[in-house]
């Protein structure tokens, strides 16, 4: 079954406490050595870690019309700051990858199931 770890943290640059440059390089390997783990165990379909809030550009047709806006859709202390699809037996394994996710340790995984993807260019079930 499909899972997304679906990670929010702190915006950096917030009123809370900075990490320092080595707080940055210690996680930057936990993360690598993560994501290394994930490969070994032959799990992991996509890692991706996005760029803070404040480079976001959000599109509605709400309105019935295009509407084009910089920044993100709310202000809120935690943003979305990552997502990685795993490959995995069930909820259980989810949740035991979610455990082990460097950045719970900052930051919050939301552990969700995959509805449907895109794989050769057609939508599948999970």
């Amino acid at each position: 079954m499909r899972y997304a770890l679906v990670f929010h943290a702190p915006e950096p640059g917030g009123s809370g406490p900075q990490p320092t440059d080595e707080q940055i390089a210690e996680m930057q390997q936990l993360m690598t050595d993560y994501v290394s783990a994930l490969q070994a165990a032959g799990v992991l379909i996509a890692a991706e870690m996005l760029h803070p809030s404040a480079a976001t550009t959000t599109v509605t047709r709400r309105t019935g019309s295009t509407v084009i806006e910089d920044g993100p859709f709310a202000e809120a202390k935690e943003a979305l700051a990552g997502v990685f699809v795993l490959d995995v037996a069930g909820p259980d394994a989810a949740l035991a990858w979610a455990e082990k996710f460097p950045g719970a340790a900052y930051g919050v995984v939301e552990v969700r199931p995959v509805g449907a993807y895109v794989s050769d260019g057609t939508w599948k079930t999970a």
